[in-house]
């Protein structure tokens, strides 16, 4: 048993930011009040207790490439950044295409990670895109959901047909909407700055393209769908009408699109390379606005661990991608501290709607919920060294960034797996 006392309760289910205290019992959330606690216990005091944060799309390199992330490191990563629950990517070598690979990451995860972890299937094998996976026989061996990560299923037949058979089993298809003729080879976004740089551009509305087509083919088959990430305006009148027509669709955005824009690349900073390309901050002021109002459901770090050969490339030849399960939080700051947002609406996206939509008891507050938490200081000033990341990768974009909030303890199931103790 566990008392957490004098603590700004952030709870995104009630959308309230009280000053109160939570009782921990039997791994699970068995109290909560405000006002003064109960009797003694851990003091907060007066920082933020939310829902420990459910991140949708975190990559870890296991099987193939450990040497760019580990179960351990990134789970170590993850508490360090009040990440309670990781929902992993199939594109690993190889990929998450069966019962007997899904088992092997389960039981490393189990074994490794000191945060929960929930795995995602790839949808067709080695995600090639050409036949789709044995969808029953990996759901039966516990898979979340399916997707092919940013290899976008071109042939519609193939898709549709998975989508078909994902929707008779009520299983969830996370997709990557990007058009493939038009973004491949492309390592920013087309406009000015590229043209000025000399790089190979893609247009927004491969983003809009592609998501067309899929909400036509939710339409189609009445599938549960889940865009991983939205990340320009033109995409949002479509992702809306889906929404308003009632069709079973949620979608998210990664922190980098919410908090960096297309100039940060600047002098061809290859950390700053993410997939798809980062945006015009017209876009990112529309994605944060998205998030805002809850047409965006969800926030992730998109975390992407790459080596440093990778990296250390001209622009367009660097490997996409960047850690973030550490970063996140305070990059989340940022929107907190600009005024776009309260933290109760913030935690929505970090944790309550990812759970939600994965079918998780977890992102809430209430008295029965899993006692997944992070205690967090919104204010507490840092400069991020990224060679203090427990990350293998140390491929972040925020490196000697100033930034604001930081996380004080993280608790899964009721014990706190960072953090130092602070018993009264």
């Amino acid at each position: 048993m566990m008392l957490l006392t004098n603590a700004r309760l952030i709870d995104p289910e009630t959308g309230t930011d009280t000053l109160g205290w939570l009782r921990i019992k039997d791994g699970v959330i068995a109290e909560t009040g405000t006002g003064a606690a109960p009797g003694q216990g851990m003091d907060c005091h007066s920082k933020c207790l939310a829902p420990g944060i459910v991140d949708i799309g975190v990559k870890i390199c296991e099987p193939g490439e450990r040497h760019k992330e580990s179960f351990r490191s990134a789970g170590l990563a993850a508490a360090a950044g009040g990440v309670t629950t990781m929902v992993t990517r199939p594109d690993t070598l190889p990929a998450i295409d069966t019962p007997e690979v899904l088992e092997f990451v389960t039981r490393r995860a189990r074994e490794a990670s000191p945060v929960r972890v929930h795995s995602m299937a790839a949808l067709t094998k080695g995600r090639d895109g050409r036949e789709m996976v044995e969808i029953g026989f990996l759901r039966d061996a516990g898979t979340i959901a399916f997707t092919d990560g940013d290899r976008v299923t071109e042939n519609t037949k193939v898709l549709s047909r998975a989508m078909t058979y994902a929707q008779s089993l009520d299983a969830l298809v996370i997709a990557h909407p990007q058009d493939p003729g038009l973004s491949k080879g492309a390592a920013v976004t087309s406009g000015k700055f590229a043209s000025l740089k000399g790089l190979p551009a893609v247009t927004p509305m491969a983003e809009r393209m592609a998501l067309d087509r899929d909400m036509a083919l939710v339409e189609m088959t009445g599938v549960r769908y889940h865009a991983d990430q939205i990340t320009t305006a033109r995409a949002l009148p479509a992702l809306e009408r889906a929404k308003t027509n009632g069709l079973d669709v949620t979608a998210g955005v990664s922190i980098h699109h919410l908090t960096l824009n297309e100039f940060d690349v600047a002098d061809y900073r290859t950390f700053f390379k993410v997939k798809p390309p980062l945006r015009s901050e017209d876009d990112r002021l529309a994605m944060v606005q998205a998030v805002a109002s809850g047409l965006i459901d969800v926030i992730c770090s998109m975390h992407t661990p790459q080596d440093e050969e990778s990296k250390r490339l001209p622009f367009e030849e660097a490997a996409s991608g960047a850690v973030g399960l550490e970063t996140l939080l305070p990059a989340a700051m940022r929107l907190i501290h600009a005024g776009a947002m309260e933290l109760p609406t913030l935690w929505r996206a970090l944790s309550l709607n990812p759970a939600r939509r994965l079918g998780l008891p977890s992102g809430r507050l209430s008295v029965g919920a899993p006692a997944d938490l992070v205690l967090f200081d919104p204010d507490a000033p840092l400069v991020l060294d990224r060679f203090k990341l427990h990350s293998k990768s140390k491929n972040t974009p925020f490196d000697g960034a100033r930034m604001q909030g930081k996380v004080l303890a993280t608790f899964v199931g009721g014990t706190q797996v960072y953090g130092a103790h602070q018993n009264a």
